[in-house]
């Protein structure tokens, strides 16, 4: 990460919520998040149990997540060496949550979905002048 960039997100704000928020929720470190839930993993499992994520993006979510104190990286002196990354005591406080999160977007994508194409159809509608 550049210098710029990190002087950026060391700056204390106004909003912790807003900074919290964008930490856990952004397209990645929830769903990490969850999955570690489950106990530490290495990056190869967390990579195939989360659909659609790159190496690099998983790569950064990891980083940052350790970066703020959320993820933890342990390098075991194996041959060759065995990474597994964990949650620290902070993720505990948000887990419960963070799994009725994932639990309740998995039940509400359908309706998500079919809301989005309701809406979708409504707007491609022609629209009749008024008189």
């Amino acid at each position: 990460m550049s210098q710029r960039n990190t002087a950026v997100t060391d700056q204390v704000t106004d909003c912790p919520i807003r900074e919290v928020l964008a930490l856990i929720g952004d397209k990645w470190s929830a769903q990490v998040l969850v999955e570690l839930g489950d106990g530490p993993r290495r990056f190869t499992q967390l990579e195939r149990a989360i659909e659609g994520v790159s190496r690099r993006m998983l790569t950064l979510s990891l980083r940052n997540l350790e970066r703020n104190g959320l993820v933890t990286r342990t390098v075991h002196p194996d041959s060759p060496p065995r990474v597994e990354y964990a949650t620290t005591a902070l993720v505990e406080e948000i887990r419960e949550p963070l799994e009725a999160l994932s639990a309740w977007a998995r039940r509400a994508a359908p309706a998500i979905t079919e809301a989005r194409h309701a809406y979708d159809t409504r707007r491609e509608e022609p629209v009749t002048p008024r008189a």
